[in-house]
């Protein structure tokens, strides 16, 4: 399917069309004023750190959603969902190393998972484009760059480790507005945690992120840096769980929370006990 027929379905549309494989790759720009998230999935015998590294570290890891174990469907989050198959893309940690990168987890699927949802800051992009703000990476129709920092997590049991942040270069005024408008949206990631100087926070070479592609920082440009919910993955690296599933770099879960819920403060996530 033509990437640009995507953009105005409804997220279960677009669901089902990621489950059938009619669509796959990165999401950002689809599915306008929906919330996008990022995934992890662990054993339920270490859900209970995750959760609280989760609630130590709202900026990079601001949850949506948790799951029962060994349930797929993600109530909360949409209609019939099926977390095996609604991503368009799964990465597969065996004791801290990616194994495998794969269109479904069905397979793999225990009665033990536990499925966690953390906001994404693609979700905030509406309200850019809304307020006239480019969004370099949705112009070039890329993924947005991220980037590993020296920014410490609080850690939580054996989960550790450093912040992922993403990056959109804009103009200094347009930063200003940024930060004022997703300031407004803690629920995925909130305000900028830094712009200017990609040194401050370790980051030595904007052209080469970790995760996502390249964009160009033009002239009279400031890179911003948001915090990233692919911080996780990092965590999962340091605490080596025996299996735990992510999503894919900029390969989220389309949901029916819609932004302006999280904009206006409509949206709760209580904390399940697990």
């Amino acid at each position: 399917m033509d990437r640009l027929e995507t953009v105005d379905r409804q997220p279960e549309q677009i669901r089902h069309d990621v489950r059938t494989g009619a669509i796959a790759g990165q999401t950002s720009g689809l599915a306008p004023g929906f919330a996008q998230g990022n995934l992890v999935i662990l054993p339920k015998q270490w859900a209970t750190d995750f959760l609280r590294f989760c609630l130590e570290n709202p900026k990079p890891c601001p949850l949506l959603a948790v799951g029962n174990p060994g349930d797929p469907s993600l109530a909360n989050a949409g209609r019939n969902i099926d977390i095996r198959s609604d991503v368009p893309s799964y990465r597969v940690f065996r004791n801290g190393r990616l194994v495998e990168e794969i269109a479904d987890i069905r397979h793999i699927w225990r009665d033990d998972f536990v499925s966690f949802l953390i906001g994404c800051s693609f979700s905030f992009e509406w309200a850019l484009l809304n307020a006239g703000i480019g969004v370099r990476h949705i112009e070039l129709g890329s993924n947005v760059p991220m980037y590993r920092t020296n920014i410490d997590c609080v850690s939580a049991g054996p989960f550790s480790g450093q912040f992922v942040v993403s990056m959109r270069p804009m103009k200094p005024a347009d930063a200003i507005r940024a930060i004022e408008i997703t300031a407004a949206m803690p629920q995925v990631h909130g305000a900028p945690v830094h712009f200017g100087d990609p040194l401050a926070i370790g980051i030595s070479d904007l052209s080469r992120p970790d995760f996502g592609d390249s964009v160009p920082v033009k002239e009279g440009e400031v890179p911003v840096f948001w915090a990233c919910g692919v911080t996780p993955q990092v965590a999962l690296a340091e605490a080596k769980p025996p299996i735990a599933v992510t999503h894919s770099p900029g390969c989220m879960l389309i949901t029916d929370i819609r932004d302006e819920d999280l904009l206006n403060g409509t949206f709760r996530f209580e904390a399940p006990a697990l």
